[in-house]
């Protein structure tokens, strides 16, 4: 069978029509919808097709989508769509996916009914004439639409830019991989401006070059970094388009999830001993999390992702946030783990942003790093004494919009709660694992139900 990866950057209007252009093919059982930070409704739309499932990338850019739908992908033949060309009559999954179900290629190139683009005929192909002259049989060389076989794709390289289709195309070349392209029909796509052509075309080169070790390894490259990954809080808070006059900010740990990341991933991964040892530390919070985040150096985004897949859910979470958004909650997120862990479960629950610390990705493992948004951390306005704090994010948000106190929720169960619950208009202790939380909290819900949440908020 078939898995079928889309990366999706703000395509609100045309990830459904992909995704059911992908349901047209017998082949297909998984659907992965890896979006890539977007600020409209492109999660939203998507999760609107059955049987999808949907993830966040990383970072900002094509090749690390590409790169996570790969590892979440649990089937041996991959077809990469394009979330921006809806408009196929054929079965193009099929089209692709045929050369490897029958054993006559490792890796499929699409090419349409049309001359190449102006980088392919301008840049590209007189560079491949002097570098890879083999590879001009190709009449497409960046087209993103492309199939391959799982093993051998984990063997090569995804720039994460524009150079990555190029990139994919030389290295499946240089690892002797069985490449071959099929005609896909016609298409019409948007004639990018000049200025965007001059970006394209630097990073094609760039891939280029790297291969054939014509590159300043010195030299910082503009698109090469993990810094074109946003501010989370900016971002996070861009999601929020409407402007809202009410907020509920859960913790994730205990109250959305039916578990702690953290110790189902030390469980998973045999670091239960060295995690207890660090939180019987008398450190600082800001020490023990970074200490803590060293524990996961070298996991992929998938197995992280898988982990916190593994917790279930509070049973109506799901309803209960749909309700409280349209009572005109916005309904977020503040966690001590994780963004990426926290940002996955918000997918999964349709809540409006989330936040918390940056685990570092390099080429979708974790580095052992982390940042803790400044948000987090004391500052003049600071309620409480504590280094890093919910309550000084959970602040800053209502500062940020405007939101009264009054106006807002917040529910948490452990010791870090503490000052959040207390400073929000409604604090809620939910199943609290702490009797500091109980004593601070207006409400006190146990059980396994949120539904008790909807009959004490306005």
């Amino acid at each position: 069978m078939v898995t079928v990866i889309i990366p999706a950057l703000n395509e609100e209007k045309t990830i459904r029509q992909v995704i059911r252009q992908a349901k047209r093919s017998e082949l297909v059982n998984e659907i992965i919808v890896v979006d890539d930070m977007s600020t409209d409704n492109t999660i939203a739309e998507a999760k609107k097709e059955e049987g999808v499932r949907v993830i966040t990338s990383t970072h900002v850019g094509k090749g690390d989508s590409m790169r996570e739908g790969l590892l979440m992908a649990g089937n041996e033949i991959l077809v990469f769509l394009e979330a921006d060309t809806p408009n196929f009559e054929a079965d193009i999954v099929g089209m692709l996916a045929e050369p490897l179900v029958r054993g006559e290629a490792d890796f499929v190139k699409s090419y349409f009914e049309r001359q190449s683009g102006r980088v392919a005929e301008i840049l590209v192909k007189p560079m491949l004439e002097f570098f890879f002259p083999h590879l001009l049989q190709f009449k497409q060389p960046l087209s993103g639409m492309i199939a391959g076989k799982k093993s051998i794709l984990q063997k090569v390289e995804f720039d994460n830019d524009y150079g990555v289709d190029i990139g994919l195309l030389i290295d499946m070349h240089n690892v002797n991989a069985r490449i071959k392209e099929v005609c896909v029909g016609e298409v019409e796509n948007d004639r990018h401006p000049l200025h965007v052509l001059g970006r394209m075309s630097k990073q094609v080169a760039n891939a280029i070059f790297k291969r054939v070790n014509i590159f300043d390894g010195g030299r910082r490259q503009d698109d090469d970094t993990p810094h074109l990954m946003r501010e989370q809080v900016e971002f996070a808070l861009k999601e929020m388009v409407r402007q809202p006059k009410k907020m509920i900010v859960f913790d994730m740990d205990y109250t959305l999830l039916q578990g702690s990341f953290i110790k189902a991933a030390a469980q998973h991964f045999g670091f239960t001993k060295e995690l207890a040892d660090i939180q019987a530390q008398p450190k600082s919070n800001f020490i023990k999390t970074q200490k803590i985040a060293r524990l996961l150096e070298g996991r992929s985004f998938a197995e992280l992702i898988n982990v916190v897949e593994s917790i279930p859910l509070i049973g109506d979470a799901v309803q209960v946030v749909r309700e409280l958004q349209v009572r005109g909650y916005v309904c977020g997120i503040i966690s001590d783990s994780y963004h990426a862990i926290a940002n996955h479960v918000k997918n999964m629950l349709g809540l409006d942003f989330t936040l918390g610390n940056e685990l570092e990705f390099q080429k979708s493992v974790a580095t052992g790093e982390v940042r803790i948004p400044s948000q987090l951390l004391k500052d003049r306005f600071s309620r409480c004494e504590h280094d890093h704090c919910k309550s000084n994010m959970f602040q800053y948000i209502l500062h940020r919009f405007g939101i009264s106190l009054a106006d807002s929720v917040a529910v948490g169960d452990g010791e870090n709660d503490v000052c959040m619950v207390k400073m929000a208009g409604t604090g809620i202790s939910f199943n609290s694992t702490s009797p500091d939380v109980d004593k601070v909290a207006d409400y006190v819900f146990r059980g396994e139900s949120l539904m008790p949440v909807l009959d004490v908020v306005r």
